[in-house]
């Protein structure tokens, strides 16, 4: 019984290479980064811990 998984990392690698164009990513990389919403706690939010200590409400 032949197994078709690579069993090393550089098996791996080079079948990663051996994928056609057609198969492979076409993105442009990474999206540009932006700047992330600002981060509240709402009042009900706050209302479900205030009665727990841990968190210093």
């Amino acid at each position: 019984m032949t197994s078709t998984e690579p069993s090393t990392i550089a098996e791996l690698i080079k079948d990663c290479a051996e994928l056609p164009d057609s198969l492979r990513s076409s993105s442009a990389g990474v999206p540009q980064q932006r700047a992330a919403a600002p981060w509240r706690v709402s009042e009900a939010n706050t209302a479900q811990v205030r009665d727990m200590d841990d968190y210093g409400c």
